[in-house]
């Protein structure tokens, strides 16, 4: 059933998608400089939203830019009708995922909180609007500079630092490509998400939702690792067993800052505040959790004085066993698009080549750039597998899959590798001699960083 969902292209979606590139083409070449091409997007886009409860507030904005009054409630309007429907292209992809594995996902019922009033939010939106109405085609050194004011003023309310991080990770991609101009090619999808995903939480009173605190015993499946320059993020993916006897699927990520010269397996040491997640996951083990705060969407907040070593657990057998009986949460609303789909599966019985799974007659894309180079799951793992544990996302208009763990042949012996297995060191003797001598550089840097703060 799964391999006739991946071959499916849900009614609707090319036209959903094809609205958000004729608003991304707009931004892309300016708000202020909109020819007859661009105006027509701005109003296909308003037409698509007749009979809906947008369709006042987006016909109003963009026949007003069209007219040449570029607002911020405007651009707020905009940015609104992007993310619907990129949440309903997101929804309708999930839906039929669900239905060919069986999943239960419950529907987003979360009671908004309010934010606090005061934050300083007016610089934030005022940098947007700017950007907008240049267009990423228009950005320069000094507008992509521009946004440092609203950072650091942001960054002074840490009830604010979620949209701070953002508009500064945005800033600096502005910059180290500026001027846009000269830039071949220009990520427009990716820039138009970042805009519009920054200027809805730049509205006053956007609401948040609370976590509500559980108990119960994580089963661990595996482990995304992100690797950036300045940060390295494990996010666990697993099922959590409740004291009343359910079982739902859950995330819990550990981050920590770091230096670009800090890559590959030694990037574990820097999540030294997390032993015994780590150990779970070196060592496939379960965790008791109690009082864990869990969001509506489905993390858990991790605090390891909240959690206590279990016992061992194969993530494969879990997956057997259990997988099929979790219940999913659904996104929140800002998390609603396809590039987020992140679906935790069990894939057997496939043909596997370098790049894809054979899927008895459905070729799935397997994306292994996303192996990590801090884990000992190689592309040459990955194709010769008999099974795989992973992610199974959409992007570039197809589905694909990221192996978290494969079980193969090596050596005639019969094993499983997983992403996160070197979250404590390297079991391979090459690679732990390699990152004892990276790590060395590590402790001198962490000793160094002790020393200019206790200065």
């Amino acid at each position: 059933m799964l391999a006739a969902a991946l071959r499916t292209r849900p009614a609707g979606l090319d036209q959903a998608l094809a609205l958000v590139d004729g608003l991304d083409d707009a931004l892309l070449h300016g708000l202020a400089r909109l020819d007859e091409t661009r105006a027509a997007h701005l109003t296909a886009l308003a037409a698509a939203f007749a009979g809906s409860p947008l369709a006042g507030p987006v016909a109003e904005a963009t026949g007003k830019i069209i007219a040449g009054t570029v607002t911020d409630q405007h651009l707020a309007v905009l940015a609104g009708a992007r993310s619907a429907l990129l949440g309903a292209a997101h929804d309708t992809l999930l839906a039929g995922v669900d239905a060919a594995l069986g999943r239960v996902r419950e529907p987003w019922s979360a009671a908004p909180v309010p934010a606090a009033p005061g934050r300083p939010l007016a610089a934030g939106r005022s940098w947007l609007r700017e950007l907008a109405i240049a267009g990423w085609r228009g950005v320069d050194t000094e507008v992509a500079a521009g946004g440092a004011q609203a950072v650091q003023a942001l960054l002074a309310d840490p009830s604010a630092r979620r949209l701070a991080v953002l508009l500064d990770g945005f800033a600096a991609e502005l910059r180290a490509t500026a001027p846009v101009a000269a830039l071949t090619p220009v990520p427009v999808r990716r820039w138009a998400d970042l805009w519009a995903r920054a200027l809805l939480l730049c509205q006053d009173g956007f609401a948040t939702t609370e976590a509500v605190a559980v108990d119960g015993r994580l089963l661990i499946l595996g482990a995304d690792l992100h690797e950036h320059p300045t940060v390295f993020r494990a996010q666990v993916h697993g099922l959590l067993e409740t004291r009343g006897g359910g079982v739902r699927l859950v995330r819990a990520s550990m981050a920590a800052a770091k230096v670009d010269t800090i890559t590959g397996p030694s990037a574990w040491r820097m999540l030294a505040a997390f032993p015994l997640l780590r150990a779970a996951l070196a060592g496939h083990r379960t965790v008791e959790v109690s009082g864990m705060p869990l969001t509506p969407g489905g993390d858990l907040i991790w605090h390891e004085a909240r959690a206590a070593a279990g016992g061992p657990a194969d993530p494969f057998a879990t997956a057997r066993v259990r997988l099929g009986a979790a219940i999913a949460s659904s996104a929140p609303p800002l998390d609603r698009h396809p590039v987020a789909i992140a679906e935790p599966v069990l894939l057997e019985g496939y043909r596997a080549t370098a790049d894809s799974f054979d899927l008895g007659g459905t070729t799935l894309a397997v994306d292994v750039s996303r192996l990590p180079a801090a884990g000992p799951l190689t592309p040459a793992l990955v194709a010769a597998s008999t099974a795989c544990l992973g992610l199974l996302r959409w992007e570039a208009g197809r589905w694909s899959v990221q192996p978290l763990a494969v079980q193969t042949l090596i050596g005639k012996k019969a094993v499983a590798v997983h992403t996160a297995d070197w979250a404590l060191g390297p079991t391979e003797a090459r690679a732990a001699k390699a990152e004892a001598v990276a790590g060395t550089a590590v402790d001198v840097l962490r000793e160094r960083a002790g020393r200019l703060l206790r200065k």
